[in-house]
């Protein structure tokens, strides 16, 4: 307990850290965006395909359940439902945890073993603001869009799905789609992929920031950097969730 108390201190005040260089001159915009890119960009593909499979999957293990109750025209409402309040950011936040907050772990974890951190700062390039809060905000802004994209691509999975053993049309399907979501089901979700993109990446830098023991280190900050943002994760989920049911029962 007392290790992880510890832990704990530690995020917050390199979190901490993290807000006092946002807002001092300058940003490193040209590093930001090659960082988004890589982010956003280099993610894209794994994130709609997985993102695909889900809405199609999800689409036809639910029919026999709703088919048994006689309810098999509520199938575009509860895929879309479920798909867009729930499964797509999340799956998305746990995809770009292993992907993303691995790899920003050891890029900075071989940088800190190799004493490239500290040439930064001996140079008079502060390596916090350039490595640190440009890979933060990065996440914090490219995770929202990939968890979009990903509901998209969940939900044109759905409609195929919907189609394998019956027939729905394209204008019936996105038609119950829209009339089912509402402004409470979509601002939720999306408001809240920005609190996982910023923990991915806040997680991925501080492990890589504060590696040592030469390689074996690097290896173990990626390791990490997965295992604590991948909680985070559900942890941050749970208490939008909980903040998301007092707002509708008010």
């Amino acid at each position: 307990m007392k290790k992880l108390f510890i832990e704990i201190g530690l995020i917050a005040r390199f979190t901490g850290r993290f807000f006092t260089e946002l807002f001092k001159p300058r940003f490193e915009f040209n590093e930001f965006l090659r960082q988004c890119f890589y982010i956003g960009n280099k993610s894209l593909p794994l994130v709609a395909i997985t993102a695909f499979i889900m809405g199609l999957v999800i689409t036809i293990q639910s029919r026999p359940t709703l088919v048994e109750f006689g309810a098999e025209a509520w199938l575009p409402k509860m895929v879309s439902v479920s798909l867009v309040r729930e499964i797509a950011p999340v799956i998305t936040a746990l995809i770009c945890a292993g992907k993303i907050g691995s790899g920003i772990g050891a890029e900075l974890g071989s940088m800190k073993v190799t004493e490239q951190i500290d040439a930064m700062d001996v140079s008079g390039t502060n390596p916090y603001k350039f490595l640190v809060v440009t890979r933060v905000m990065g996440t914090t802004l490219m995770i929202p869009l990939l968890a979009v994209l990903a509901d998209t691509v969940s939900l044109y999975g759905g409609y195929l799905g919907a189609n394998i053993r019956g027939v729905v049309s394209w204008d019936l399907y996105w038609n119950q789609v829209f009339d089912t979501l509402v402004y409470g089901d979509v601002m939720p979700s999306i408001i809240k992929t920005f609190f996982f993109g910023f923990a991915i990446g806040i997680i991925g830098c501080y492990k890589g920031f504060n590696s040592n023991k030469g390689t074996e280190g690097v290896g173990q900050s990626a390791n990490s950097a997965v295992v604590i943002s991948s909680l985070l994760v559900f942890i941050i989920d749970l208490i939008a969730v909980q903040i998301t049911d007092i707002f509708n029962l008010n």
